[in-house]
C-alpha cells in the first residue's frame, strides 16, 4: 500500500463545515479520512468529491463521545496509516459541557501517539462560545456555547504535551451570528492544518463583534 504524504482526520466531517474543508483538502497528496455519525451517504458524497478532485479518502463512523467507537476509528487509522498528521476537531462530543470536554480530550489523547512532531490539532468552534462566558451569546445557545468552550479548555490544558511532542494546536473561531462564507471559514480551517508556522488562534467573521470583547 502507498502511503499519502499527509492523513488528516476531520471529525463531524459529512456536512457542513467539516464537509467544505474535507472538500478543499482534496489533493493526491492528502488522504482525508471523513468521521461521521449516522448519515453515511452524505459521508459518501464528501468522499465521492473528493476523489472526483483527484484526492483520496475513507469514511469511519464513529460518535466521539463514544470511547469504543473512538479507540475502534483511531485503530484503524493505527492500522491503516500508522500515522496522522492533522486531526481537525468540527464535531461535538454532546451538549453536555463535561461529556465534551471528555471527548475532545480523549480524541486528541489518542491521537498523539500516531501524530509526528510537526503535526497540527486544530479546533473548531465560533466567538460564541470561545468567549463564553465572558460575553452574552443569543437566545437558546448557551449550552451549545458552554459545551463548545468545555472541549476548547480541555485541549489548552494539554497544551504542555502538545509542546513536547511537538504538536501545534490552533483554535480557529468564526462569529456564529454574522454571515461568514463557508467557503472562508473552511480555508482558515484547512490553513491552520497544513501551512507553515500557524497561528494559535484564528478569527474569521464580524471585526465588530471581536472589537467588543472586554
Amino acid at each position: 500500500m502507498q502511503h499519502p504524504a499527509r492523513v488528516v482526520l476531520i471529525t463531524g466531517a459529512s456536512r457542513g463545515i467539516g464537509a467544505e474543508v474535507a472538500r478543499q483538502l482534496a489533493s493526491p497528496e492528502t488522504h482525508v479520512i471523513v468521521n461521521y455519525r449516522e448519515k453515511v451517504d452524505h459521508a459518501n458524497t464528501v468522499i465521492d468529491a473528493i476523489r472526483s478532485a483527484g484526492g483520496d479518502a475513507t469514511a469511519l463512523a464513529a460518535d466521539i463521545s463514544d470511547e469504543v467507537e473512538v479507540a475502534a476509528m483511531m485503530q484503524y487509522v493505527t492500522s491503516h496509516f500508522g500515522r496522522l498528521d492533522a486531526l481537525i476537531l468540527n464535531a461535538s462530543g454532546g451538549l453536555e459541557m463535561r461529556r465534551n470536554g471528555d471527548a475532545q480530550r480523549q480524541l486528541a489523547s489518542l491521537a498523539m501517539p500516531l501524530m509526528p512532531a510537526g503535526a497540527r490539532m486544530v479546533f473548531v468552534t465560533s466567538h460564541q462560545a470561545h468567549f463564553y462566558p465572558n460575553k452574552a451569546v443569543p437566545k437558546g445557545y448557551a449550552g451549545v456555547a458552554a459545551s463548545k468552550r468545555a472541549g476548547e479548555t480541555a485541549l489548552y490544558a494539554m497544551r504542555s504535551a502538545f509542546d513536547h511532542a511537538g504538536i501545534h494546536l490552533t483554535v480557529v473561531s468564526g462569529d456564529g451570528t454574522s454571515i461568514v462564507p463557508a467557503e472562508e471559514f473552511a480555508t482558515a480551517i484547512v490553513n491552520a492544518a497544513v501551512t507553515p508556522s500557524p497561528s494559535t488562534i484564528v478569527y474569521r467573521g464580524s471585526a465588530d463583534y471581536l472589537m467588543t470583547v472586554t
